[in-house]
């Protein structure tokens, strides 16, 4: 198996599973085990804690000991044996206690993939990043739709058993072949001159981390609480999980002309038209509460959450040393997809207990900061390049 298809595979394997357990767990809680919205929004929200955890401390700090494969499996496994714990749990505590122990292991394996991407790129072995990305966003609306049909037919139980699968599917692609690269360990004493402060120091690193926590935060409510808003708005319980799944269709859409289309526009002006568009995407799902208008806005994801994505990674493969790359993954999916996210979970989840829509119109704290800073720093970059020039 060539390094592109490789990635392409991993990337469509884990993201089916994030393509569940992402938007529907929190409804899963709520509809199977008998919790309600606030109770859910607290669980989830200390399982962001503790994936921010995970993510800035243990990943960075086992790379520094074991290779990127042997992590892919250790998360994997972990991630298998933890989704089991849910079978026995079903008070308040014991469903928090199995979502902190998933929270430690599954979540890993984002900023893993993306790092082993980032290695790639750099060691010229993967072409093309979005072209591999793309296939996550792929299986992340494969799985909405078949979700889609069979609770329809057999309930919100099979939420637990889809994400029990996909993770076992997940684990079986550690015993397929791995580039070279992937199987090294690190060097002894090579990570450790690496300090978080050396990265920080790194020109405009801080300046664009601050942006893409702000947008990833703003995702927050719709993560949480697009599920249980979209039957609020009476969308049919069929068309569901192809209304969530038009936001990835958007998502695939922009990763498979990015690399083409979009490699002329620095990080800050894609970083600025990603808050623009998460800003209208939620102003519109306020301002209409209707079906037609939220399946509409679904397509604005593409700004939202893909480019900004695409954003970041294009500015650290771009400025961060290849031996940072972990640290700085780390950062990101802890301060921008962990913790940012849990504290506008909670706010979000008062927010919707006042009134649905208010959660939604709320993220615009976020995504307007981010678009002012954004600015900023295309300012920034554009006269860096009047400097350069001439």
């Amino acid at each position: 198996m060539n390094t592109q298809r490789w990635m392409s595979t991993h990337f469509f394997s884990f993201f089916m599973t994030w393509g569940i357990f992402l938007p529907y767990w929190a409804g899963w809680m709520i509809y199977t085990k008998g919790i309600s919205v606030s109770e859910a929004s607290l669980i989830m929200s200390l399982g962001l804690i503790a994936r921010g955890l995970s993510t800035l401390f243990a990943f960075p700090y086992l790379l520094e000991r074991i290779s990127n494969k042997t992590l892919l499996n250790i998360a994997g496994i972990g991630a298998l044996i933890t989704i089991l714990c849910y079978v026995p749990a079903h008070s308040f505590t014991g469903l928090l206690m199995v979502t902190i122990a998933l929270n430690i292991f599954y979540p890993i394996l984002m900023p893993a993939l993306d790092s082993v991407a980032g290695i790639l790129v750099q060691s010229k072995q993967l072409k093309h990043y979005g072209k591999s990305r793309q296939w996550g966003s792929i299986g992340f609306v494969s799985v909405g739709i078949m979700l889609t049909v069979f609770t329809g037919m057999f309930g919100d139980d099979v939420i637990f058993w889809a994400l029990l699968l996909g993770v076992s599917c997940f684990v079986g692609l550690s015993f397929l072949k791995a580039p070279e690269i992937l199987s090294k360990k690190p060097q002894a004493g090579q990570t450790k001159k690496i300090k978080v402060l050396d990265l920080l120091q790194i020109k405009h690193f801080m300046l664009v981390l601050l942006i893409v926590i702000l947008l990833q935060a703003a995702h927050a409510t719709y993560y949480n609480y697009g599920y249980i808003f979209l039957q609020e708005i009476d969308a049919p319980v069929y068309l569901i999980g192809v209304i969530i799944n038009i936001a990835v269709i958007a998502e695939i859409i922009f990763f498979s002309i990015a690399d083409k289309r979009l490699h002329h526009l620095s990080p800050g002006t894609l970083l600025a038209l990603a808050a623009a568009g998460s800003s209208l995407r939620w102003i519109l799902v306020f301002a209409f509460p209707n079906v037609m208008v939220f399946s509409i806005a679904q397509t604005l994801h593409a700004f939202s959450f893909a480019m900004g994505h695409y954003a970041f990674m294009k500015y650290l493969t771009t400025n961060i040393p290849h031996i940072q790359i972990p640290k700085a993954q780390g950062m990101y999916s802890a301060f921008a997809l962990s913790w940012s996210t849990a504290v506008f979970t909670i706010f979000g989840g008062y927010l919707y207990e006042i009134e649905p829509r208010y959660a939604f119109i709320g993220m615009l704290a976020c995504s307007l900061p981010a678009m002012l800073i954004a600015l900023v720093y295309r300012r920034v970059e554009v006269e860096k390049n009047v400097l350069v020039s001439a």
